[in-house]
């Protein structure tokens, strides 16, 4: 049977409760353990598909169409753990699987409750998590131990741990802020939220306090006296200077693995970091520096393209470079800062507003030469762009922005035309996809036939396919036994490619995806060039 790791955060959210439990996943693989991971979301969303990126940041998506939290892209990044949509359960999930259980009649009359059916439903998603020879299953409870949304899922961990004594560890998270103007670091939130977690009937194994600043051990003394945590079980977690990939190397160093390899009996065998290493160092120390802009409606929110920012750096830290991202509100005037980006990404996004702003990063770039990569809606823009500007379509658009366009280029997909449900009824999960041996895409992935994510409602119109590839516009990559475009390349351009997919899914940092590579390769090329 599986271990099970339940990681908990106390004082604040936004402690990094993903990325902590990634960095100890990433460590116990590296022990040659196998590891599943789990994301319990508190709200009543059935996932946030529908929610609007400035308030929760990216929707990872799976490749078995799952519309997901962001931390499962952490999960994918740092570990080999397989992601699916077993890896994240809400609470809208929860309870309408309980509620449709109900109305089947499946409790024979009994009064349906939190305790035992919600929290009976938890656990069977812990249990679904664990994939087949798991050694340890890592849980992430999300939001912060005392909201009232969190409760079923702390005594739903509660039960679980009674239920498989020997079995489970506590990981608690919590913030150890430090007051500037008394001089002091301040450990009373982060004993309140440990007192918390106790009066529910949990004692974590494991302290780890975010900080700003390391911790001396008369401060780590004190946490263990007052949590009832050993001594050698209180460990600090400060803010890291340069990158992310910093973090598991931190926890390493502390020894949080060793520790927890003890508290469950896991082999103590260390297998090689250096691969991981040699990537923190090459980011660390770059030989030079490259902009690339990216041209958004969401840049409010830091995490609204993590994937596509993490991706970028990836490639950026794969060719030794540091990366500059220069941030344009595509609503905002963007033409002005354009002059000052080695290369143009335009991601992923939905309705009209920034749509002109994103269309002249795409002209910008096509009359300039400017490196360019278009991610969903930006491969629709590199598309609507080349009709009016190449093809003389002066009214092109997509049906989105403009339903009575003349000239529908980008137009609705087949099967979404009679959908009235907004979340779980776009194109979702990953598709085989053929590519041309000619193009710029099969020079990046060498392989002919490839299998990406996607996330979309709209197409590329074949009506105006054939114009369109004799003018320059070539459709680089088709959809396996079907003709949906999914990669437009202007043949034209030095590197001016288009995905109707989202490549960002799927890039790691010790294996950069081949699309990001490349175009970082191009703007790396293009920054040499105009020097």
């Amino acid at each position: 049977m599986s271990q099970y790791i339940f990681v908990t955060g106390g004082v604040c959210s936004s402690l990094g409760k993903g990325l902590t439990a990634a960095s100890i996943a990433m460590l116990l693989e590296h022990r040659g353990l196998k590891i599943s991971m789990l994301k319990l979301d508190p709200y009543l969303n059935v996932d946030p598909g529908t929610m609007n990126p400035f308030q929760h940041g990216e929707v990872y998506v799976t490749d078995d169409g799952a519309e997901t939290d962001l931390d499962l892209g952490h999960y994918y990044r740092f570990t080999s753990s397989p992601i699916s949509k077993a890896t994240n359960a809400t609470s809208g999930q929860i309870y309408d699987t309980v509620i449709k259980k109900e109305r089947r009649g499946d409790y024979l009359g009994k009064t349906v409750q939190v305790i035992p059916h919600i929290t009976d439903e938890i656990k069977n998603r812990i249990l679904a998590a664990t994939c087949p020879d798991t050694d340890v299953t890592i849980v992430e409870i999300g939001g912060t131990v005392g909201d009232i949304e969190s409760n079923p899922f702390m005594e739903a961990i509660r039960q679980f741990r009674y239920e498989h004594p020997g079995k489970c560890a506590n990981v608690h998270l919590a913030y150890v802020p430090y007051l500037k103007a008394a001089g002091e670091l301040k450990t009373k939130p982060a004993q309140h939220s440990v007192q918390l977690l106790r009066q529910i009937g949990i004692i974590p194994d494991v302290l780890i306090c975010r900080c700003e600043r390391p911790l001396s051990d008369s401060i780590k003394k004190k946490l263990s006296l007052f949590s009832n945590v050993p001594l050698d079980m209180v460990f600090d977690e400060p803010d890291v200077k340069h990158s992310i990939y910093e973090v598991p190397i931190e926890l390493h160093e502390a020894k949080v693995d060793d520790a927890i390899c003890r508290l469950l009996g896991l082999p103590t065998a260390q297998k090689d970091l250096s691969k991981w290493l040699s990537m923190v160092e090459a980011l660390k120390n770059p030989k030079a520096t490259i902009r690339v802009g990216i041209v958004g409606k969401y840049l409010k929110h830091k995490d609204a393209y993590k994937s596509v920012f993490e991706a970028l750096y990836h490639a950026a830290t794969a060719e030794n470079h540091k990366l500059e991202i220069i941030t344009i509100e595509s609503d905002k005037d963007p033409e002005k800062a354009f002059a000052k980006c080695d290369g143009i990404l335009v991601p992923g996004g939905f309705g009209d507003r920034g749509w002109e702003g994103q269309l002249a990063a795409a002209k910008h770039c096509r009359e300039t030469h400017l490196p360019y990569f278009g991610i969903c809606l930006g491969m629709q823009v590199l598309v609507v762009d080349f009709a009016r500007e190449v093809l003389k379509l002066k009214d092109a658009n997509s049906t989105e922005m403009d339903p009575k366009t003349p000239h529908p280029i980008i137009s609705l997909l087949s099967e979404q035309k009679n959908v009235e449900d907004l979340g779980g009824t776009m194109r979702l999960g990953s598709y085989p996809c053929v590519l041309k041996t000619s193009s710029k895409a099969h020079t990046a992935y060498t392989e002919k036939l490839i299998n990406e994510r996607h996330r979309h409602r709209f197409e590329f119109n074949n009506a105006y396919k054939a114009d369109a590839e004799k003018a320059g516009l070539s459709i680089a990559g088709t959809l396996e036994n079907h003709n949906l475009c999914e990669i437009a390349e202007n043949t034209t351009h030095p590197w001016m490619v288009g995905v109707q997919f989202h490549p960002e899914f799927k890039s790691k940092p010790t294996s950069p995806h081949p699309l990001f590579h490349h175009f970082i390769k191009a703007t790396i090329a293009h920054a040499h060039s105009s020097h």
